[in-house]
């Protein structure tokens, strides 16, 4: 796909991915992040949001292309120190972290779903102890995929020790969030006077 075109779905300019990474990023818990793990980065559009707001994210593509669209969009933005990209797969090893946060978005549908659930079991206990778990996946049926997004996010949901922090859903896509160190809300994190 990435030698027919150099964004193949668009990420950058249409408004349906900008809007998605925007209330994906709005949903996160914290502010910052130190350590970020993000599976198929593809031309690394929310890679560089994610290093605004992350002290140092590790993103993986299988494609070097992607990468390589990924590693000149962080140059233009002044922000490849903060970014290690690496050629791999979900479904591999996970770099070493430990993260504090994980953004699988529009990722864990290209496996199957016993990989899937193979993958979490073994990486999650492996995040820190206060790790948020980010799952954002298209909704429609797409024929070339083993399962749909929202069968993705319900394998993550189902996964020991992720708490459910909260959820944006629409006709086209479901964001979850999962925490590893409880269900307080974000007002609750923060102190917020009532919560």
């Amino acid at each position: 796909m990435y030698a027919q075109a150099a964004d193949p779905w668009q990420l950058q300019h249409r408004w349906y991915e900008r809007r998605k990474y925007a209330i994906t990023t709005a949903m996160l818990p914290y502010e910052r992040y130190r350590n970020t793990f993000e599976p198929g980065c593809s031309v690394g559009v929310l890679t560089e949001q994610l290093a605004r707001r992350c002290d140092h994210v590790v993103s993986t593509d299988v494609s070097v292309a992607a990468l390589d669209a990924t590693h000149a969009r962080l140059v233009a933005a002044g922000l490849r120190d903060r970014v290690t990209l690496m050629r791999g797969s979900l479904d591999q090893p996970w770099p070493p972290g430990p993260f504090d946060l994980v953004m699988l978005s529009e990722v864990c549908y290209y496996l199957q779903p016993e990989t899937l659930r193979a993958v979490l079991d073994h990486e999650v206990p492996r995040l820190s102890a206060a790790a948020t778990v980010v799952a954002a996946h298209w909704r429609h049926r797409v024929e070339e995929y083993p399962m749909s997004g929202d069968r993705a996010n319900e394998i993550i949901a189902a996964t020991a020790g992720l708490h459910h922090l909260g959820r944006y859903q629409d006709a086209d896509v479901v964001i979850d969030v999962f925490d590893r160190s409880g269900a307080a809300s974000v007002a609750a994190r923060t102190a917020v006077p009532g919560a």
